[in-house]
């Protein structure tokens, strides 16, 4: 971009045209409000919509010269203030997509100015800006007074007394590229204060199925609340009339015949909820995602930005993980990695990436480094866990599949539709998802497994074998795709699915970035979980007693081996050049701090059948915080933090942190309920559902495309 040419003499008008970034600068000198300035203002006016004629920005001021013509007189105020007046409709009348801001006029500095303007004084010229304002107010003119406040501050720049200096001049013109550009920029900024974007058709969908179904939840949740009055009414003469006394043992009880008043049983897991009972999930979803778009979609709350500082980061981990350890107990379970300790895992790790999110620590390479690590090791526990599922003989049909693919999108999908994001803005669920499609297909693919017989529950060596040469395949797999990124481009980019892995820019380098990184976590937590279960069937450990896993001066020595993995990587990480160095070692390391780290877990009995409550009860909605925190934690699509108690940023914390926890746990519970509807044990009725619930999600997004 080039400067502006430089006028040639004082008050003149002045042309800029910027071919590459389009933009048309046009100065015009009308210092009175006369005939002159009127005809400029019809011209405008008279400007077809969509014409180039037709300005986005005017800004425009006056008074100082009608103060110097008519010398401070009340005749040329009068004068400047009819002339206002009767301008001030055609004003309103400008295009729909023109701004006009009046300027008020700088204060001067009267010692400084020249003989021919000494009439300007600071007096007069407060009393023409009180005319604009009275005159203007209510009008489609915006008043611009935040320029004259400026100019009061900077006044040493006045060299002629009259003349705004460079830095009033330079502040100006900030002020008016954030009040023009911020409407063009993506809200992505904390700071950024543009108007709404519009609204798509699936916002338009999803938001009018959500509000139906909350009145009919609020609707239900009344006719419940008017029964259950009626009945406690009724309750004393109902149970007078139908309970009956009697004595046993010296007690006395009552009894009836009426099961109506017995508990009702609850649901099982594979028992389908009731109609009633998805109505009212839906219907609380709708409240909390409406809590999700007021948030981060409007500015009816602030946002502010992340600023990091070693205390804002290290402290708060610090408070996590000493109430981590304060509450623990001992658990029940004795085999390694058991539930309560994963659970256990995926929650502080996901504590931390919270606080690491919130305080902007991405900007420091070891700790960003140290957070991979973590990522990574969802994807491990991903590998573990549902190899040791399918291991054990489980069912591993479509059913599940389907089931696992709606707990882990559902939520991510209704936020892609309602905050107008695409799949890929959600990373984490997208590589977990892809991944355990991975695993599913690899795993069902032939040689299937046998199951273990039920006598032994061992599996026979055949199977060890088919499992190696499945995960020699699939690693072969990964890294043919690794070598050729214009072949992984040419497979993922496919129109079938191109949707899934591309950025709101059509791009798929963001997916290339997540996906080669953790390429090989789920497959290390594969070939662990085989290693463990060839381990635990040949005697080499033995994990059902609360003993420790190898004995005497051999656990001794693992333990030792185990802590130099995990300090090690620990101590190499600050010592990294740059971030690309790093990530490209990151896939063929990442194994080592977390070998490290699960040995030292559960190596000793001690260790191994205690774990925290306080992490454990976290990690059961470790999923849904890791989703929710874009909009209801952190704000602007986590470019800032929303600001709920202004000026109070401990209680704004506490606060944010409250309502997040609290709408992760419900929507995990709603979750719950609407995967047993639509994905129930019936096959030919899950695909079905199923069918129909991806038919519509891609009508939406076509059109939206089209748009």
């Amino acid at each position: 971009m080039n400067h502006p040419p430089k006028p040639t003499k004082a008050h003149m008008d002045i042309n800029y045209n910027d071919s590459n970034l389009f933009l048309n600068f046009d100065f015009f000198w009308r210092p009175n409000l006369d005939q002159s300035f009127l005809h400029l203002l019809n011209n405008w006016k008279k400007a077809k919509s969509g014409d180039k004629q037709i300005p986005k920005l005017i800004v425009m001021g006056s008074a100082t010269h009608s103060i110097k013509s008519f010398n401070g007189s009340n005749q040329g105020f009068l004068e400047y203030k009819q002339n206002l007046t009767r301008f001030s409709s055609t004003l309103n009348h400008l295009g729909n997509t023109t701004r006009v801001l009046w300027m008020l006029q700088d204060p001067v500095v009267p010692e400084r100015l020249s003989k021919d303007k000494v009439a300007i004084t600071n007096e007069q010229i407060d009393f023409y800006n009180k005319a604009a304002m009275e005159i203007l107010r209510g009008s489609k003119v915006l008043l611009w007074s935040s320029s004259r406040l400026i100019a009061q501050g900077s006044l040493i720049g006045f060299v002629d007394g009259i003349h705004a200096g460079s830095v009033t001049v330079n502040y100006d013109t900030q002020i008016l590229l954030n009040l023009y550009c911020n409407h063009h920029l993506n809200f992505n900024d904390g700071t950024c204060c543009n108007s709404r974007e519009s609204f798509t058709l699936s916002q338009i969908i999803v938001f009018a199925l959500l509000c139906t179904c909350s009145i009919t939840m609020i609707v239900i949740a009344l006719k419940q609340w008017l029964c259950t009055t009626r009945n406690h009414e009724l309750s004393e003469p109902f149970l007078s009339r139908h309970l009956s006394y009697g004595e046993r043992d010296g007690q006395m009880f009552y009894q009836t015949s009426f099961e109506s008043l017995l508990p009702q049983k609850q649901n099982s897991y594979n028992e389908e909820p009731a109609l009633q009972e998805v109505l009212m999930a839906i219907g609380k979803l709708g409240l909390i995602i409406g809590y999700f778009f007021l948030c981060d979609r409007t500015n009816l709350f602030m946002k502010e930005n992340k600023y990091f500082s070693q205390l804002n980061f290290w402290l708060p981990i610090g408070y996590v993980f000493a109430l981590g350890l304060f509450f623990t107990e001992d658990t029940s379970y004795t085999r390694l990695l058991h539930r309560d300790m994963t659970n256990e895992w995926k929650d502080w790790m996901q504590l931390v990436i919270l606080i690491y999110h919130m305080t902007g620590a991405s900007q420091v390479l070891p700790i960003y480094l140290h957070v991979r690590i973590l990522i990574s090791s969802y994807l491990f526990l991903t590998g573990y866990g549902h190899f040791s599922y399918y291991w054990s003989g489980r069912d591993m049909g479509i059913i599940r599949y389907l089931q696992i693919m709606f707990r882990l999108n559902f939520l991510t999908v209704i936020l892609c539709l309602v905050m107008n994001q695409p799949y890929q803005f959600y990373y984490y669920v997208p590589l977990v998802s892809f991944w355990y499609t991975v695993f599913h297909i690899t795993m069902v693919l032939p040689p299937r497994l046998s199951k273990p017989s039920h006598a032994s529950s061992e599996h026979s060596p055949i199977n060890y074998f088919y499992c190696i040469i499945k995960f020699v395949a699939l690693g072969g797999v990964i890294t043919i795709f690794f070598l050729s990124e214009v072949f992984f481009e040419k497979v993922f980019v496919l129109k079938i699915w191109k949707i899934l892995f591309v950025t709101a820019d059509d791009d798929i380098h963001e997916w290339w970035f997540r996906w080669k990184l953790d390429r090989y976590s789920l497959l290390y937590g594969m070939v662990f979980g085989l290693v463990y279960q060839g381990m635990t069937h040949y005697g080499f450990i033995d994990d059902k007693s609360g003993s420790n896993l190898l004995g005497g001066r051999l656990a001794f020595l693992v333990s030792l081996l185990a802590a130099t993995f995990s300090f090690s990587y620990a101590i190499l990480a600050p010592l990294c050049s740059t971030r690309e160095n790093c990530n490209e070692v990151h896939p063929y390391m990442v194994w080592v701090p977390i070998l490290g780290y699960l040995t030292l877990r559960n190596l000793f009995g001690l260790f191994r059948t205690r774990y925290s409550t306080f992490f454990s009860w976290f990690g059961s909605i470790s999923l849904e915080m890791f989703v929710c925190q874009y909009h209801i934690w952190l704000a602007a699509d986590t470019h800032g933090i929303l600001v709920l108690i202004p000026s109070y940023p401990v209680a704004n914390v506490l606060v944010t942190s409250f309502i997040f926890l609290c709408a992760c746990h419900e929507i995990h519970r709603i979750t719950h309920i609407l995967v047993q509807f639509v994905v129930p044990f019936d096959t030919f009725r899950a695909i079905r559902n199923i069918s129909i619930f991806l038919f519509i999600l891609v009508g939406v997004a076509i059109h939206d495309d089209i748009v």
